[in-house]
């Protein structure tokens, strides 16, 4: 939340400088608060897991937030019971007439394909257009941050010439950005993935910002100048066993497989994985939330433009 500060304090430029979550008493007395609404496509198949972990990260936060799930209509889940999906799940055009304060696109299993053969490409680029005049900011994950960059930017992805499998120590380019605000000189986020976009792609675009990136992992978070669109290639959002789980399904279905590099002490798979990622998963999500949702969102979402 916002510290609330006089008028004419001369603190305030320092602090607004130093991207400090400030307001003065003339914004707050006229400010109008309600819930934010976010709207979650969810692309994964075990969508009660990906559920859980958005939700617990995006409720970290003082703000109140409401969440609405889609899902697509030109794919059948096989791995999510229909009742569920009935019960806590829209599609497009449920929500095509509503407006939204924040949006978040996950990522999905279909990488080694062409964007254009995965089975809900159309309706995806329908709702990717969409949200650029129904929605604040759209914040896309993995494969979803590839989707988006290819559909807003003709930024294709690559094959990796292996898996990037692991926890990867990543460093900030852009100390500017108020979304790594508060972020340590190093962080850790988990990958999972056989593709990844090139950096002098992303470069080529000058409304994209390369905000942070690893030397092994590559570019990890963009965004457009004004933050309504921001690209995450990693899985910040993982749970502590949620590599463990990928990583013993294919294990024990005899497929060659490595541990997760920096997972398990030592690379030893029989002890407990150690969890190096979660503070900065919980700042990332909450200053998507604070500064580039609450604070840029207009009250009534009609507006949104």
């Amino acid at each position: 939340m916002p510290i609330k500060i006089p008028n004419d304090l001369p603190a305030t430029q320092t602090l607004l400088s130093e991207n400090i979550f400030a307001i003065t008493e003339t914004r707050a007395i006229t400010q109008d608060i309600r819930p934010l609404k976010i709207l979650v496509l969810n692309l994964m198949p075990t969508k009660i897991t990906t559920e859980t972990q958005l939700a617990r990260l995006l409720g970290n936060s003082p703000l109140q937030v409401e969440l609405e799930f889609l899902h697509t209509m030109t794919h059948k889940s096989r791995h999510t019971p229909a009742d569920h999906l009935i019960a806590f799940y829209k599609v497009f055009d449920d929500v095509r007439e509503n407006t939204y304060d924040g949006m978040v696109i996950t990522g999905a299993p279909v990488e080694h394909m062409p964007f254009e053969e995965v089975e809900y490409w159309d309706e995806l680029c329908k709702i990717m257009e969409w949200s650029k005049t129904h929605v604040t900011s759209v914040f896309h994950i993995c494969w979803g941050a590839q989707a988006g960059l290819y559909y807003h930017y003709g930024i294709n992805k690559v094959d990796l010439p292996e898996k990037l499998f692991g926890v990867f120590p990543h460093t900030v380019e852009r100390k500017s950005s108020i979304l790594m605000r508060g972020f340590d000189d190093t962080f850790m986020v988990p990958h999972s993935r056989h593709t990844t976009i090139r950096r002098r792609d992303v470069e080529a675009r000058p409304e994209l910002k390369i905000l942070a990136s690893s030397p092994e992992a590559g570019v990890y978070a963009i965004a457009t100048n004004l933050g309504r669109q921001i690209f995450i290639t990693g899985h910040s959002e993982y749970d502590a066993e949620t590599l463990a789980k990928e990583y013993w399904r294919d294990k024990n279905l005899g497929l060659p497989i490595a541990p997760p590099k920096n997972y398990y002490p030592n690379d030893d798979d029989s002890l407990p994985p150690q969890v190096t990622w979660r503070s900065h998963a919980n700042l990332l999500y909450s200053n998507w939330l604070n500064y580039f949702v609450y604070q840029t969102t207009p009250y009534d979402l009609k507006e949104i433009k």
